[in-house]
């Protein structure tokens, strides 16, 4: 049985933010980063969106 380290519990993203769900239909609520593709989701700032994985910052205009 694998040990939790302490602090881990909860800093997993919550998948459900990321999408919004109308009866049979879901959207994505969050972009997906141009570098990395599919999967990975840009977070959301006032004048910008970053992924938290490559680095790419993209300014609102």
């Amino acid at each position: 049985m694998p040990v939790e380290k302490k602090g881990s519990k909860g800093s997993s993203p919550k998948v459900y933010q990321y999408f919004k769900i109308d009866g049979d239909k879901t959207t994505k609520l969050k972009k997906n980063c141009s570098r990395c593709g599919k999967g990975v989701a840009m977070s959301e700032h006032k004048d910008r969106n970053t992924c938290g994985k490559c680095g790419l910052t993209e300014f609102k205009q």
